[in-house]
């Protein structure tokens, strides 16, 4: 591994591009913060794939794409004289000290799940109105009401018990059922919601990632589908003149051989 005078060579080598880029490349001259967010977001999502992949490699690259657009968005603000990069890097420095207290501070505490309370209990001693202002709305929905649950967690307002929360399950899929039975879509998506919302909260007390068990998913079925598409090549049948008894074969093969 490098040396933290290697490290920071590296950083200060990165500056210095950016410098040169914002100076002297007309796309890079042309970028602003609005135009930018939507590429932040999209290399966001590609350094989540390749975790997921567990491609060290890619991970790598994604980090150093995500670390380019820090750097960019930092230049950006000194050209207008409200932020460099000192003041972001010193922005977190601050804020992690001033969270840590049983770090630097004298705070004890048991173990992470305290290290969470008080992390929630600082931010708001630090002026926000409600736990939840943390979350961003532009999150998609599926990660937003996973961060609603650890936020409010972090205030003690939460189950007890596994069981608990799988009869929660339970009692709004009957509440979904009745509503599917009565026809009213309004109520059967807002019904459907609420067993999802309460499915994300399991899967938090089996402490498993909804997203990630959803992309696991999804990438299992991109797999088996592709598989059978390729079957279907290779009889010369397109799918669509298929029966599902037909596919279902090609299907369990899949499953199978995963």
């Amino acid at each position: 591994m490098n040396t933290r005078q290697q490290q920071l060579e590296a950083f200060n080598r990165l500056l210095d591009i950016m410098d040169d880029l914002r100076e002297k490349c007309p796309w890079d001259k042309k970028q602003t913060l609005e135009s930018l967010r939507h590429l932040t977001i999209e290399e966001t999502y590609e350094l989540g794939d390749a975790i997921l992949n567990n491609d060290l490699q890619e991970v790598k690259k994604e980090l150093g794409d995500l670390l380019l657009h820090i750097v960019f968005y930092a230049k950006i603000g000194s050209e207008t004289n409200d932020f460099d990069i000192a003041d972001v890097s010193n922005e977190i420095c601050d804020k992690l000290i001033h969270r840590h207290p049983h770090i630097y501070g004298d705070v004890v505490v048991a173990d992470e799940e305290e290290v969470k309370q008080n992390w929630e209990k600082l931010k708001l001693k630090e002026g926000k109105k409600s736990v939840l202002e943390g979350v961003p709305k532009s999150l998609p929905a599926l990660v937003k009401a996973s961060r609603i649950q650890d936020k409010v967690k972090g205030v003690g307002f939460d189950w007890e018990e596994p069981h608990q929360v799988w009869d929660k399950v339970q009692e709004e899929l009957q509440e979904l059922q009745v509503e599917v039975a009565a026809g009213d879509q309004d109520q059967i998506e807002a019904e459907f919601g609420d067993v999802l919302f309460s499915m994300i909260n399991y899967a938090r007390f089996l402490k498993v990632n909804p997203e990630d068990a959803l992309e696991r998913t999804n990438k299992k079925f991109i797999k088996r589908f592709q598989y059978l598409e390729s079957k279907a090549g290779q009889l010369g049948k397109p799918l669509m003149d298929m029966t599902l008894a037909e596919m279902d074969v090609f299907w369990n093969e899949a499953k199978k051989m995963q």
